[in-house]
Parts: C-alpha cells; structure tokens; sequence
C-alpha cells in the first residue's frame, strides 16, 4: 500500500476543512519557511530590477524571478548541510 492509499483510506470521513487543518498544523514551520523566502526574494528581485536594472526588458525580470527556484534549493539544502555537520 503506498502513502497516499493510506491517506485517503484514513481520511475519507474528515472534511476538507479538517485536512487543511491537519496539513497546515503538521507542515507549520516548513510553510512558514517557504513563505518567508518567497517574500524576500520576490522583493529583492522587484527592488535590484526597479533600480539596477530600471533600462533593462521585462524578460529580465522574469529570469530573476525563476533564479528564485534553484536559490530556494540551493538555501535549503545548504542549511541542511549545515545542520548535519554540527
């Protein structure tokens, strides 16, 4: 049986509302996390292409804004590393 059968079969009786509930107390810190790196590059982003690069096309702005996935991994798993050296 994998992981998500054993979801579904212990959950068929909860309401969405319920696991919601139950995701987002589990997952709280990693979420919050998440949402904290996104603010901050998305602003970063947004302040370096609104001054230092103000004459620059749009697409730029874009490819700044995809950079944000591999820096997320990037961050995250280079603060993995770190954990597991001390």
């Amino acid at each position: 049986m994998t992981d998500t059968d054993s979801l579904d079969d212990a959950e068929t009786d909860q309401s969405l509302a319920d696991r919601v509930r139950s995701h987002v107390s589990e997952n709280r810190t990693g979420m919050l996390h998440d949402l904290a790196f996104a603010v901050v590059w998305v602003t970063v982003v947004s302040v370096l292409y609104d001054v230092a690069f103000a004459n620059s096309p749009q697409w730029v702005l874009y490819m700044f804004m995809l950079a944000g996935i591999p820096a997320y991994f990037g961050f995250f798993i280079s603060l993995e590393m770190v954990k597991e050296s001390r």
